[in-house]
């Protein structure tokens, strides 16, 4: 990947691809948009910009707390250096909280924002999903960062530990061990951080660009009632389900999600 400095930090970031330029914001696994950046129905149609946020990976780590808004904040410098006015955002759980919070802060430098599966906590199912996360919290503070992520994706994922770590190493090689080294910035800032981020019906009403929400059929009751959400406070939302999936619907399926993004940028090109 190459690197760019903003915001006094270092952002590593990869680019793929010509058209219409999409962000693409991961959340504990940097790289998880790597399937879809490999899918033509997007890659053969636009430039598809795919970086590690502030704390991931091979970018600079700094202290907590680093708030949501920080992370757009970085999201806008990395446009600004790299020269794209506008942009499609993608973003997945903690990653699409980026995506939503850069469309309220700049509207006038996003032209669309699809949301797999949005990570918000304030919705009734969050306090049942801290709940269930407890032994993965409770495996990081007894210093066992590799259970606690393999707790913390099974859970998240729907799936036994043995079958997501399959799946990710399949479809993400390199990236539990990747996100084994960065538990501290999941656990000790990346989900604080989530938690406190305030995404109520104002604020949701106050993206004033299309939206897409991409929902597993499979998926934890969290992510169904954020969708929910979504679907009464967005102005201008667009919902679609990926079959057989739940919330790494975009790596147990990137293909149909690709299909799925490519149709709705296609529909709202930034020139119109």
């Amino acid at each position: 990947m190459d690197t760019i400095t903003v915001n006094g930090i270092r952002l590593e970031h990869e680019i793929r691809g010509t058209g219409e330029p999409v962000l693409l914001i991961s959340p504990v696994l940097a790289d998880g948009f790597a399937p879809i950046v490999a899918e033509p129905a997007l890659a053969g149609s636009h430039r598809l910009i795919r970086y590690h946020k502030r704390g991931w990976s091979g970018s600079t780590h700094t202290p907590g707390p680093v708030s949501v808004a920080d992370h757009a904040a970085d999201a806008l410098a990395l446009l600004d250096r790299l020269g794209i006015e506008r942009v499609h955002v993608a973003g997945h759980s903690s990653g699409a909280a980026v995506a939503a919070q850069l469309a309220q802060d700049r509207p006038d430098r996003v032209a669309t924002v699809a949301l797999l599966e949005l990570s918000l906590l304030s919705v009734p199912a969050g306090e049942a999903f801290f709940a269930q996360a407890a032994p993965a919290f409770q495996a990081y503070a007894d210093g066992d960062p590799e259970r606690a992520l393999a707790l913390f994706m099974s859970l998240v994922s729907g799936m036994e530990p043995e079958r997501c770590r399959a799946l990710l190493d399949e479809r993400v090689p390199g990236s539990v061990e990747q996100a084994v080294k960065d538990a501290d910035t999941f656990f000790g800032i990346e989900l604080p951080a989530l938690a406190e981020w305030r995404f109520g019906p104002d604020e949701a009403a106050a993206i004033r660009r299309p939206v897409l929400s991409v929902l597993g059929s499979d998926t934890r009751p969290l992510w169904v009632e954020v969708a929910a959400f979504l679907r009464s406070n967005v102005p201008d939302v667009e919902e679609c389900v990926i079959d057989g999936v739940g919330h790494l619907l975009h790596i147990e399926r990137s293909r149909p999600v690709a299909e799925e993004l490519a149709r709705f940028l296609a529909r709202h090109p930034i020139e119109a």
